[in-house]
């Protein structure tokens, strides 16, 4: 979304949900530091940190809107990887 364009006041989310979203792309964060990781890889690592599979693919859009990751596709599944 272009930055000068403002959601609606009910679209905003809560704050302490963009601070689960950033705890969570942190955490993923860490784990790409090892090495890549296929999506199930990511749900499964942030299911074991206490965050639920959507808010493994919050985490996901958070670090790719920060230009942190590349996301490919290989053999019919998505990897993500750190830049």
């Amino acid at each position: 979304m272009p930055e000068n364009m403002n959601m609606p006041e009910n679209m905003n989310m809560p704050e302490n949900m963009n601070l689960k979203i950033g705890e969570a792309a942190g955490v993923l964060y860490h784990r790409l530091e090892e090495g890549e990781c296929s999506l199930n890889q990511v749900k499964t690592h942030l299911s074991a940190n206490g965050f639920d599979s959507q808010m493994a693919l919050m985490s996901i859009g958070w670090l790719a809107r920060e230009n942190k990751i590349s996301l490919d596709k290989k053999s019919n599944r998505w990897y993500v990887r750190l830049k």
